[in-house]
Parts: C-alpha cells; structure tokens; sequence
C-alpha cells in the first residue's frame, strides 16, 4: 500500500490564552483582545520525516536554481508557509548569506572563533529580505483568490521600506510606505523610490510613522507589512537555521543580533526552536540583544529582569534603523531571551561608532547597528562573559554601503559628540611626484612602522 505524502500546514495562533485560531489567508493581524499573532505549524506532520531526512532535503536545495527552493527561506517551504503556491511566491532567492570568520577582529577582542553573518549581502542590502519575501508571496496569492487589497504599507527607518518596495515592484503589487523626515540615510530613501513605491516623509519619529500605518490598515484596505504581521518573523527566523546548517549542523555558543522593534530577536528564537523540536539539534546557543543606549527601552527592562517594561522617547542615534523606543515585539522578545537565558546590553554613539571603524580596518564594512553589536561583544569580551574559546556569532543586518553618509562624518571628523579615534582622511595634495613620494613614505611609517 502507498504511504499518503504529509501535508504540511501552519495557522495564526494568538499567543493570550485561550489562544484563537485564524487561517493564514485572514487579513488578521492581532486576536480579539488586542494581542499579537503568532504563526505555529502542525509540528507532529513535520516529525513525520526524521532529523536526517530534513537535513539532506535542505542540502539538496541550497544554492540550487530549482524554483523556488534555491532560495535561502523558501528551499525551508515546509517550515516556513506551505501552503503557498508556488506560483505566487515572489523570491529573489534571498538567503544563503556569507558568514565571514571575523580573525583578525576577533583576535583582538580575545575572541578566537567569532563569525560575523552578513546578511546585508542580500537583494535590497538587509536582512528584510527574508520576511518581506513571507509576506510580499502571501499578498500575491490574497490578491490571486480576489481579496480586495489595494496596496501593501510599512513604517519604516529605511531597510524594510526597501524590501517591501522591490517584492512589491516584481510582484506587481502598489506598495506605500511612511518615513521619518531627515531620519534615515539618503541611500536608504531611494531604494523605496527607485522601486515605485509611494514614498511619504513625514515630521515624527518611526513610532509615529507606525501609527499612521497603524490606521491605514484598519480603515483603508492596506494590508500590513510591518513585523507586528507575523508572516515576517516566519522568513527571518531562516537566519538561525541557516547559521547551524551553516556550521553543519552545531549550534554556536552565543548569537548577537541589534534589537530595534524586536521581531528579529523572536524571529531568531523562533528558527532555533523548530531545530531543537524537530530534533535536528540538542542544545540552544545563548542569545544577546544589543540596543542603541539612545533606544534602549528593552536593556531597562532587562534591569529590571523584565519585570517592568515601559515604552520611552528614542533618541536620535547613528544606528537609525533602531531608533525605536515602543517596539512592537517586545513581548515576544523578552519570552525569546527568557528561553535562551538571554542578555540584553546596550552601546553608546562613540562606542558603536569606534566600534565600527576598528571592525572596517580588518575588512569588514559595517553599518552603525553592526557597530552596536560589535561594541556589545567587546564589552562581554572584557567582561569574561563571552570565554575566548567560545564560538560567537554576530549578526550584521545591513550593508554598509546604505550609510556612507555615517562612514564619511565619522572619518572626516564631523560626527557630533564623537571623537573619532580611527579617522582616516583622504590626503590632498598636487600631482607632484616627489611632494606625493615624501607624504607617502613618512604615512607609511607613521601608520605601519614600516
């Protein structure tokens, strides 16, 4: 007799009890009571193929141009939104980000096995592109079936508009999205207006970019893009999966992401869960969260052992894309860091962006909230927190070419209330050999002993 094939599918589920139930193809995005989705998966139809089964399937995928599984979320179909079709998925085969051992760097931190994850070597330059591509595939199909959905809307402080604006253009689908005025980077902008995508500034903060978009989806048949739409978090939650099955299937000791409206942290979490539940791994790696200290209303929770969280007023930071004081998945973050006996620090504007430029002189190319994290590490490095034996890995979110304008302040010298002390100007001077041979010998001794 022929075994029936499994048929894979997952649902909303609210995460207040008694938790309810919606399909994946609601335009819902939070329970009755106000509470925030969750997307859960009939774990007992996964367990029907065993832990080696789902490694060599994963395997055979990657980096493969078979549609649509060369992609780094969707060649994980079964485990991220099944029931989709595959005609409707809209992929720029996102995913299968390099993860660069940090040597040089990581030595001097004392650290001897550090990793950085650049997920900013992706389509759009950010790790946006994993979720926007949940999201963006699941419109198409709503949109298929005759769902009245005008267009798709984000806030944004600048890389999930990018990501939303170029799923959207190849989708053939209008997208909208509203910016802080003057908050975000100017490369940052124009990808969501090369793209087509309807671009409004506006004279607030992300937060009150948030509630516009808030208001539009509930009384203009705008669907939702932001990460308080749980379809997101089931495409960036690929990162940690990727990360062990990147490192064949070990788990590292401790995984270091920046933390702004906090769906990445769960996100991450919720990756590492499906292993160990699938029994693709057995232990869990310890998670820290890294916050602007100008943006921090998590690490003042985490003082207070997350008994307490109240939002705050952001502050204006060099990490913009974390400029959030009332992030959305707060909760779900401090259930994530809970489970994964998390840490939360946070870094100053000075240390980011020291932090930053020393990572770059060792080849790195680091936007400002890879600085946060990497100014987090040194400071658990120094701490004895993180041993020198033990493998870390960084997640860089974005690439850095989104914030030249940040690099060229910081080594010009012009960044308010820092003191750049690796600055590296342009030397200017006449086309004079023996004036340009003199200066080039004596920076070459001053900079290298040489």
């Amino acid at each position: 007799m022929r075994l029936r094939r499994p048929r894979y599918h997952a649902w909303f589920e609210g995460l207040k009890q008694p938790a309810e139930r919606y399909a994946l193809d609601e335009v819902v995005y939070c329970d009755s009571q106000g509470g925030l989705l969750q997307v859960v998966h009939d774990m007992k139809a996964l367990r029907s193929k065993r832990p080696r089964a789902w490694k060599k399937l994963f395997e055979e995928r990657a980096h493969r141009n078979d549609w649509p599984y060369g992609s780094g979320v969707w060649g994980k179909k079964e485990w991220v939104l099944p029931q989709i079709e595959d005609d409707n998925i809209v992929s720029m085969f996102e995913g299968h980000t390099n993860l660069f051992w940090a040597e040089r760097y990581g030595r001097s931190l004392g650290l001897e096995d550090l990793w950085i994850k650049l997920c900013g070597v992706t389509h759009t330059g950010s790790f946006k592109d994993l979720g926007m591509t949940v999201l963006v595939s699941m419109v198409k199909q709503l949109r298929a079936q005759g769902r009245p959905i005008r267009a798709v809307a984000c806030a944004s402080t600048g890389d999930t508009s990018a990501a939303l604006a170029a799923y959207c253009a190849a989708a053939d689908i209008p997208s909208i999205v509203f910016l802080p005025r003057d908050k975000i980077s100017l490369a940052q902008l124009i990808q969501p207006i090369s793209n087509g995508a309807m671009v409004f500034a506006l004279d607030t903060d992300f937060d009150g970019c948030m509630e516009i978009v808030r208001e539009v989806s509930q009384r203009d048949g705008i669907y939702l893009a932001n990460s308080m739409n749980s379809l997101r978090i089931e495409g960036q939650k690929t990162v940690g999966i990727e990360i062990v099955q990147q490192f064949d299937w070990e788990v590292p000791d401790w995984i270091v992401i920046p933390g702004g409206n906090l769906g990445n942290v769960s996100a991450l979490a919720k990756g590492l869960d499906m292993l160990i539940e699938l029994g693709l791994v057995n232990r869990r790696p310890r998670i820290v969260c890294a916050q602007s200290a100008q943006a921090n209303p998590l690490y003042l929770s985490y003082q207070r052992n997350f008994e307490v969280f109240e939002p705050i007023a952001a502050r204006p930071t060099l990490a913009s894309a974390i400029q959030i004081g009332n992030p959305v998945s707060w909760e779900k973050a401090v259930d994530a860091l809970r489970r994964y006996d998390g840490i939360v620090e946070q870094a100053t504007e000075s240390e980011l962006a020291t932090e930053a430029a020393r990572a770059d002189r060792t080849g790195l190319f680091n936007c400002p909230h890879t600085g946060v994290t990497l100014a987090v590490v040194r400071k658990l490095a120094r701490a004895g927190t993180l041993r020198s034996s033990d493998r870390v890995v960084v997640i860089s979110t974005a690439h850095g070419l989104k914030f030249t304008d940040f690099k060229l302040r910081y080594h010009t010298m012009k960044i308010d209330g820092v003191v750049s002390e690796h600055p590296n100007p342009q030397i200017e001077m006449p086309a004079d050999y023996q004036a340009v041979r003199d200066r080039m010998l004596r920076e070459i001794e001053l900079r290298f002993g040489a």
